[in-house]
């Protein structure tokens, strides 16, 4: 199979890179999005703690300091909103700072209302638990000795909280009651937040293996492009041996008034430039021949042709084409993508040789393209494992290469490959390609 090496030498570890570093993004604003939303919570919560002391339980609070450091709290968090928004990722010493400054809010909130004798001074436990899950080990271990700081500065300046000494009521005492409220929520919070952030820890870590597993098997796919661009090199000159030949052979008297013989001579000439023509591509397509491998055409002027030439070349019994596509677009069709297509046509025609049947049409900007056979299907552990290097029901070797090369020609594109079967017997496999990828604008992308 002719793959174009330049297209598929675009994945690289330096695109892995990118993906991987695309995965850290998203895993950072995540995170970042839920330190928000529970400053949101810690600013709701301070009011209506602030409230309750004061109009409830009758407490002296100096309510303008508290207010003042409540207002640059959201004003601080209305400032990570928007840096949420912008498209850098978030490192882990904005993830360290934001969690300082939220300890310094705590510490400051308690130095105003208590210090250690407020029993809501066990919050510092939350930001060590969550800074233990988002950040790394020195920014952890620099948060814990900086909340043991706050608790013994709290402890020694901080004014006492008027509140009665009365811990011998149990479960009456205010304190008490303070203090179970605020393991109410220290514990609520981290199951709620704790359980976000993991989940978004262990999407990641599922991201960064997929993502792995792509670039290992598109490596394969290089190497088998290599090793097919020197192949070619070495059937060149057998090749144009053989048609020289050939060309001898037919102008022989023997064969020249033989019309059988003459026919047959015709048909190995046929297959012979057929095959000139594959070890063509292969050059063409690893940038050894002259000319450019995307070529400038119309989608109906491409399909219908590749689809004629196909029928002509191979012994199928009934080809069934339907072109459905209205509009004749203008655009870049190149070797990989011709022969990603002639790929899915012959595993059709190997599974059915009496009927195969190609229909192409256009759905939201996508060219969707799909090849139907009314061979014996898909076992389910092949769908399961579809694209997949050497998965294949044939036993020779090498087999299950193609339809690996043809899902990831799909995806280098921004495509995708589905196969099913049929409910009325036989598979379809349903190739789907981004028009705006073979569009000329985007030519130089894969050409």
């Amino acid at each position: 199979m002719a793959v174009k090496l330049d297209l598929l030498t675009k994945i690289s570890p330096a695109i892995s890179s990118s993906a991987e570093a695309s995965v850290e993004y998203a895993a950072g604003h995540e995170n970042m999005l839920q330190l928000i939303e529970l400053r949101w919570i810690a600013v709701i919560g301070q009011v209506t703690t602030i409230a309750a002391a004061i109009l409830i339980f009758d407490i002296n609070l100096p309510l303008v300091h508290m207010l003042q450091v409540l207002a640059c709290l959201i004003a601080f968090n209305i400032a990570s909103h928007l840096r949420w928004h912008e498209r850098r990722p978030v490192a882990n010493s904005e993830l360290f700072m934001a969690l300082l400054v939220d300890v310094a809010t705590l510490t400051v909130q308690l130095y105003l209302s208590g210090g250690t004798t407020n029993p809501f001074a066990f919050l510092f436990l939350l930001q060590i638990i969550i800074s233990a899950v988002l950040l790394e080990a020195w920014s952890t271990w620099t948060i814990v000795a900086i909340t043991l700081v706050c608790l013994a500065l709290l402890a020694v300046f901080a004014p006492p909280l008027a509140l009665p000494f009365d811990h011998a009521r149990g479960i009456a005492s205010l304190y008490v009651q303070g203090m179970l409220l605020c393991f109410a929520l220290n514990a609520a919070l981290l199951v709620i937040f704790i359980s976000r952030i993991s989940g978004t820890l262990r999407a990641k870590a599922a991201q960064l293996a997929d993502l792995r597993q792509r670039a290992a098997e598109e490596d394969h796919i290089v190497r088998m492009g290599l090793l097919a661009s020197g192949a070619a090199h070495e059937l060149g000159t057998p090749l144009a041996t053989l048609s020289v030949i050939l060309g001898d052979w037919k102008r022989m008297p023997v064969f020249r008034d033989h019309p059988d013989l003459r026919e047959e001579i015709a048909e190995m000439q046929t297959q012979l430039q057929r095959c000139k023509s594959i070890v063509s591509g292969i050059l063409l397509s690893a940038g050894s021949a002259r000319g450019e491998s995307a070529v400038r055409t119309t989608i109906h002027t491409f399909l219908d042709g590749l689809a004629e030439e196909w029928e002509d070349s191979r012994p199928v019994r009934m080809f069934d084409y339907e072109n459905r596509i209205g509009e004749d677009i203008p655009v870049a069709f190149d070797s990989a993508l011709k022969q990603t297509i002639d790929n899915l046509l012959d595993n059709a025609l190997e599974a059915s040789p009496g009927w195969v049947r190609l229909d192409a049409g256009v759905e939201d900007g996508t060219l969707v393209l799909e090849v139907a056979d009314r061979g014996p299907g898909f076992a389910p552990a092949m769908l399961a494992q579809f694209g997949k290097p050497y998965q294949s029901t044939k036993s020779r070797p090498g087999a299950g290469v193609g339809l690996f090369l043809v899902v990831n020609v799909a995806r280098t594109l921004g495509g995708s490959v589905v196969a099913r079967n049929r409910e009325e017997g036989g598979a379809a496999v349903t190739l789907r390609i981004p028009l705006a990828s073979i569009a000329l604008g985007k030519e130089g992308e894969h050409g």
